[in-house]
């Protein structure tokens, strides 16, 4: 693999979500993941700054939600996590929804992962970092 030139050599920046509410989205995502908010004076641009790469929500008056499996699929984070049932709980309670499957978790059957939406509809998936996790 060719190394690119010194001036055209990219780094990572953050993940980017287009969303009616800046502010809000990275509220869900601070209370799930913990880290600091940072806001422009017009909340137009809104980072949150954790132990992750950072995440950026961008205010898009007309953003329209991608359907999971759907045409408007785009892209999707995996998070991991070794207590799918806490972090479903608070997921819930923190405004998002249950995609796949809808149903809460039961002890002994997580699975390797679940897919869940944001308040403004951006899908992301726990999964479970063990051998079993795909069974």
């Amino acid at each position: 693999m060719s190394e690119p030139t010194s001036g055209a050599k990219l780094s990572f920046g953050n993940i980017a979500f287009d969303c009616r509410d800046p502010v809000g989205l990275a509220g869900f995502y601070a209370g799930l993941l913990g880290g600091e908010i940072d806001a422009d004076t017009e909340g137009d641009w809104v980072s949150l700054h954790w132990d992750g790469p950072d995440l950026a929500f961008q205010h898009a008056p007309d953003h329209e939600p991608p359907q999971w499996h759907g045409g408007g699929q785009q892209a999707h984070i995996d998070f991991m996590v070794a207590d799918v049932r806490g972090a479903h709980t608070r997921i819930l309670e923190l405004g998002g929804r249950a995609l796949d499957p809808t149903t809460d978790p039961r002890p002994g059957h997580e699975g390797g992962f679940r897919i869940y939406a944001d308040p403004a509809g951006h899908p992301f998936c726990l999964c479970r970092p063990s051998p079993d996790a795909w069974r």
